[in-house]
């Protein structure tokens, strides 16, 4: 059996995660533990195989540009992650896998374009989020060796149910109109149990690397919409001609080119030695609204 340790107990992934293992009760053992109040200092970690570390501030748009919470990332997603690292290693855990984010490209994708990440492309993070999170794999790759073995995952976004974020946006849209603008672009996304399954096999493999999971098919933001509205039981009328409006718009509001522009992970740097993805775009998002 396999001790898995999760830190971060309220976040959605580690809650998701330790869902979806509870399909192999004989195989795996999830405990969660909460770090917020520096009682997880106590805990032992002792006799864990693998510490999953979901712990840290996530993407707040009302802070994540804000120099004068430069210091409080840094604090949370680099210097909390770094300081887990050394008491699991010390402690005998065996493998450590951080999740971090594809924001530590610091791209964007303007409409119109299509951003693609490469195994080559590099690591310009431009917020307090993705530099805090780039500062953090810098540090615990010198901690990684045989012994403690450090996997680094950079999802996209992610999506099931009781997310957060854009898709849920995605979802009051499909839910409350009856058309909606026909696009064709392309974005990275991954389903929550997609990315559970990813985690399982690494702590299975016991591997180690960088890790860009994605869906095995890129999403158009129109489908999606489309999609969704169909798992509710209603229709979505997908209407053309309306790109001269969204160039002019994303000119006026950054939410353009987050909805409708092309940013993705080349599928080359997102596979893995056995496929995790247990269910496909459509499936995943019907499991999701009909959980809902």
């Amino acid at each position: 059996m396999k001790k898995i340790l999760i830190t971060g107990a309220g976040s959605y992934i580690g809650q998701s995660v330790r869902a979806y293992l509870q399909q192999w009760p004989k195989d795996y053992q999830v405990d969660m533990v909460r770090m917020s109040d520096g009682s997880w200092k106590e805990k032992s970690f002792r006799g864990y195989d693998a510490l999953l570390h979901l712990a840290g501030i996530v993407h707040q748009e009302q802070s994540k540009t804000d120099n004068s919470q430069a210091g409080r990332y840094e604090q949370v997603n680099t210097q909390l992650a770094l300081e887990t690292a050394q008491k699991a290693k010390s402690e005998g855990v065996g493998q450590f896998i951080f999740m971090s984010s594809a924001s530590v490209y610091g791209l964007t994708a303007p409409f119109g374009k299509t951003v693609m990440i490469t195994k080559d492309t590099p690591l310009k993070p431009i917020d307090n989020y993705g530099i805090s999170k780039a500062k953090a794999e810098e540090g615990l790759q010198r901690l990684a060796d045989d012994d403690f073995r450090l996997a680094i995952l950079r999802p996209p976004i992610v999506y099931g149910k009781g997310c957060k974020g854009n898709f849920v946006i995605l979802e009051k849209l499909a839910k409350r109109l009856p058309a909606f603008p026909k696009v064709n672009n392309m974005r990275s996304m991954i389903y929550v149990d997609n990315l559970s399954e990813l985690i399982r096999l690494i702590v299975d493999d016991r591997a180690q690397g960088i890790f860009c999971p994605q869906n095995n098919e890129y999403s158009n933001t129109s489908d999606v919409v489309s999609q969704i509205a169909h798992a509710n039981g209603k229709g979505m009328l997908l209407i053309g001609g309306f790109n001269w409006a969204l160039k002019l718009m994303r000119h006026v509001t950054p939410k353009v080119d987050k909805a409708f522009g092309s940013l993705c992970y080349d599928f080359e740097v997102s596979r893995y030695s056995r496929d995790y993805c247990v269910k496909t775009q459509y499936e995943s998002i019907l499991e999701t609204e009909r959980q809902s």
